[in-house]
């Protein structure tokens, strides 16, 4: 049971002081008061534990408060944090993720705490599960209302982040009270954690105190402490210290100094306890410190076994030294019983100060694909997918993300083979993270905002057999390797035709150009471009460090940065697509202050890189002429590059010579209409 809380009103200077002193206490800790109000801080003033609110930590939910008849102050004893929780009414998995400040191949305890209290008004007890990434942790149970279950967790953290997640089945809503973290040495529990398994909690014994707090303040890694006697025992202790330096397990001072010893001139300590399952596996934890100070003739000598079979000894205690125990191979079966006995040399009765007993979880499942996860967590970000997907995407196996399959290999971690993002509301160009997912088999894009061009890493997914990219502003031809894939019949190919060429004619279609054979009219576009040369000539003016705007009004200089952010932005998410060249698709978009700009994006295909890209950017910045477009800014955010330039709404100058061209051959033509008609013969 879990002690020591407080409302904020009865905190005092004490507490203040306390966390100076037990500071140190939280270095590493992770404490959550789940349900709590945002911004929301309450420290312990038992152990000078500091807990916040949970909004940091989980982006789902709704925060309750408990039926006042099991709060504050009907009962008084109730742990602070206990008195609100969060529930999860939508969705079948909701997911706390914690950042540890050292996860990778740490060893960590985790705690997580649930009291009922009648929140919903309905009186109906829910059953759920919890889950420590895609493995399960407990089934969480409640006898009543007032029922607090605590369940505790040792593990070793495989990457930077752990997910606590809680599944319904059915059974009721699942909701959370507290989430604690506390990093853990990791020379310690390591009897079980060389093999692919966690360390649930069973029960720990502070042995031979009955009126202990549970939670003591000096225990580095805050676990608590169930008090423990028994009628048959005696209780010894001593107020001396106990050294527990060498000893890295570091059973709290006011655990270590009580011990129980037999009583009625037994020779032996035991302890019981029945498992639910017959395979269940057990590791057992046992604290030893002698606290008496023998006499010369005195001897305290005693082995260890279980269920009659030799686990341990002989061993004697040091004298204000702690010592920890357990035994290398799991305990299974449904009966056990641990019996620490007196050797035959020895004229004292054995003694036990402490002892902790785990429940074995095998991690039957494994995360998905490393690479793979990177790359859904990244077209998250990227596209702000709202479907709740929290947690690991294809685990636990019944609850994978929303719009994803996954293949489940008994050898390997899981790989996503199929994704389908149709109707998600994303926009902007596709981005290169679908590329890393290497085993996909089916990707649907369609009906979506997506523009720019059909990039050519979809390539390198040589196990995509359907392709959906209909219903998108895709422009451009559809890379050669996926149209040859389609004609072959190993590749389901959707595209927009009117707009995305999946033929491969694209740019048969675009270079078409208005032929010029009559040396005449040649000879007058010549004449033309002369002159307006000429104009240009004499127009020209010394280049001004103002930005001059097509009429000739000056500019106020923008020659800056955007971020990626911002070009969406101003494009409206790449809405309108006005030109396309080597560099990349130009987009029509619009400033705050309402000037219209043309936004060039450099392509993924474009054989510019990021030199050529900064040289160019650089050169615009010095260079501004009023006969010259103006150079607005420039984005460089990672792999999305932009030129931002002044919209020139009439056409540049090739546009304006093909249009006299197109007037004049559209004139000769009538003349020499009008000559047959005159001149039949």
């Amino acid at each position: 049971m879990l002690v020591g809380y407080f409302p904020p009103l009865l905190l005092s200077l004490a507490a203040l002081v306390l966390v100076l002193v037990h500071g140190q206490l939280q270095t590493g800790f992770i404490s959550i008061d789940c349900g709590s109000p945002e911004n929301f801080n309450f420290l312990d003033p038992d152990t000078g534990i500091s807990y916040a609110s949970d909004g940091a930590y989980i982006n789902t939910g709704i925060n309750s408060n408990i039926s006042s008849e099991y709060a504050y102050p009907n009962n008084p004893n109730l742990p602070y944090p206990l008195s609100d929780l969060r529930s999860f009414p939508n969705g079948d998995k909701n997911c706390y993720t914690l950042t540890p400040a050292a996860a990778n191949c740490s060893l960590y305890l985790l705690r997580a705490s649930f009291l009922y209290g009648n929140y919903d008004g309905e009186n109906t007890l829910p059953e759920f599960d919890l889950y420590l990434g895609v493995n399960l942790w407990s089934s969480v149970k409640f006898r009543n209302a007032s029922d607090v279950v605590t369940t505790e967790i040792i593990g070793t953290a495989v990457t930077d982040t752990i997910s606590v997640c809680l599944v319904n089945k059915g059974t009721g809503i699942p909701f959370i009270s507290a989430l604690e973290l506390r990093p853990l040495n990791n020379s310690i529990y390591g009897t079980a954690l060389g093999k692919p398994v966690s360390l649930v909690l069973f029960e720990r014994f502070d042995v031979g105190y009955a009126n202990g707090t549970g939670r003591y303040k000096d225990d580095i890694y805050d676990r608590i402490w169930s008090p423990y006697n028994s009628p048959s025992w005696n209780v010894v202790s001593t107020s001396l210290e106990i050294n527990s330096n060498g000893n890295g397990y570091r059973a709290p001072l006011e655990v270590m100094r009580t011990a129980a010893m037999p009583s009625n001139g037994s020779n032996r300590l035991e302890l019981l306890w029945t498992a639910d399952d017959d395979d269940t596996e057990f590791y057992v934890y046992m604290h030893f410190a002698e606290v008496q100070r023998l006499e010369k003739n005195q001897t305290r000598k005693f082995n260890v076994s279980w269920n009659g079979s030799m686990m341990f000894g002989p061993f004697v205690p040091r004298h204000l030294y702690a010592a920890t125990i357990s035994n290398s191979e799991a305990f299974t079966g449904k009966e056990h019983r641990i019996s620490i006995h007196q050797t035959d040399d020895a004229n004292l009765p054995p003694i036990l100060n402490a002892i902790g007993i785990y429940m074995a979880k095998q991690l039957d499942e494994l995360p998905t694909f490393s690479e793979d996860a990177a790359a859904v967590l990244n077209v998250r970000t990227t596209y702000q997918v709202h479907k709740g997907w929290v947690g690991d995407p294809c685990g636990p196996k019944n609850y994978t993300w929303e719009g994803l399959e996954c293949n489940y290999d008994v050898s390997l971690p899981p790989r996503i083979v199929s994704l389908n993002l149709s109707s998600s509301g994303l926009s902007g160009m596709i981005s290169a993270s679908f590329g890393n997912l290497s085993s996909m088999q089916s990707l649907d894009l369609s009906n979506n905002h997506l523009t720019g061009p059909v990039p050519e890493f979809l390539e390198e997914l040589k196990s995509l057999k359907f392709l959906n990219l209909e219903g998108n502003q895709l422009l451009g031809s559809v890379p050669k390797e996926l149209r040859d894939r389609s004609k072959a019949g190993l590749l389901t190919l959707r595209v927009d035709e009117q707009n995305l060429c999946s033929s491969g004619s694209c740019k048969k279609k675009k270079n078409v150009v208005v032929p010029v054979v009559a040396s005449v009219l040649s000879a007058f576009v010549l004449s033309v471009a002369l002159i307006l040369l000429w104009r240009l000539r004499r127009k020209r003016r010394q280049a001004e460090a103002d930005v001059f705007d097509g009429e000739g009004r000056p500019l106020p200089s923008k020659n800056r940065q955007f971020t990626y952010a911002e070009v969406l932005n101003i494009t409206s998410n790449f809405q309108d697509v006005i030109g396309k060249g080597g560099f990349g698709t130009v987009y029509l978009g619009k400033l705050k202050d309402g000037t219209q700009v043309a936004v060039k994006m450099l392509s993924t295909s474009s054989k510019q890189g990021s030199r050529e890209f900064q040289a160019e950017a650089e050169l615009l910045m010095r260079v501004h002429h009023r006969n010259l477009a103006s150079f607005v800014g420039y984005c460089d955010d990672g792999s999305n590059m932009a030129l931002i330039y002044e919209y020139m709404a009439n056409g540049n100058l090739k546009d304006y010579l093909s249009w006299h061209i197109l007037r004049v051959s559209a004139r000769t033509s009538r003349t020499k209409s009008r000559a047959v008609l005159m001149h039949p013969h």
